[in-house]
C-alpha cells in the first residue's frame, strides 16, 4: 500500500507524461507540454534546475521551452527575493489556458494559412478553364470555413468564461 504522498506524485507523474502526449497530438512539443503541465501541478514556481531535474531534460532543452511557454502567455517569470535565478509559474485558470492556447494557435497556424487561401484565390480569380475555375472555387470554400473557425476563434479567446460556457453547454444538452 502507498503512502499519500507517493500516490500524489504517481499521479502527477502521469498527467505530466499524458499533458506531454496530448501537446504533440496539439502540434507542440511533448518536452513543452510536460514543462507546462509540471508548472501547472506545482504548488511553487520552480526553477530551470528543478524542471530539468523533475523531467531529465537538458538545460537547453529546458530554457528553450520555458521561453516559448513564456512567449505563448502561459508560464510567467518569478522574481524569488535573494534568488539570481529565474523561477517560473504556470497560469492554472483553465479557461484562461484554453483561450491563450486558442488564440496562439490561431496567430501561428490559422492566420498563415488564411494568408494562403487568400492569395491562390486572388490569384487565380480572373484565370479561365475549368480546372482554374474549381480550384478558385476551393480556395474561396476553404477560405470562408476558415474565415469562420478565425472569427469562432477571435470570439472563444476573447469571451469571458461566464458568458461563454453557458452558451457552449447550451448546444450539447
Amino acid at each position: 500500500m502507498s503512502s499519500p504522498a507517493h500516490a500524489l506524485a504517481d499521479a502527477r507523474l502521469e498527467f505530466v507524461t499524458q499533458w506531454g502526449v496530448l501537446g504533440s497530438a496539439w502540434g507542440i512539443s511533448r518536452t513543452m507540454a510536460m514543462l507546462h503541465a509540471l508548472l501547472i501541478t506545482s504548488q511553487v514556481p520552480l526553477s530551470t534546475d528543478e524542471a530539468m531535474e523533475a523531467l531529465t531534460i537538458s538545460r537547453g532543452n529546458a530554457n528553450t521551452n520555458l521561453r516559448e511557454l513564456v512567449s505563448w502567455g502561459l508560464v510567467r517569470k518569478v522574481v524569488q527575493p535573494g534568488e539570481r535565478r529565474d523561477y517560473f509559474e504556470a497560469e492554472k485558470d483553465v479557461w484562461k489556458i484554453f483561450c491563450t492556447v486558442v488564440r496562439e494557435r490561431k496567430r501561428r497556424e490559422v492566420d498563415p494559412a488564411l494568408a494562403v487561401l487568400r492569395s491562390c484565390a486572388e490569384r487565380t480569380a480572373s484565370l479561365r478553364g475549368s480546372e482554374a475555375r474549381e480550384f478558385n472555387g476551393l480556395m474561396v470554400a476553404i477560405g470562408e470555413f476558415v474565415e469562420l473557425a478565425a472569427r469562432v476563434m477571435d470570439r472563444v479567446a476573447a469571451s469571458e468564461r461566464s458568458k461563454i460556457v453557458p452558451a457552449v453547454l447550451k448546444l450539447f444538452k
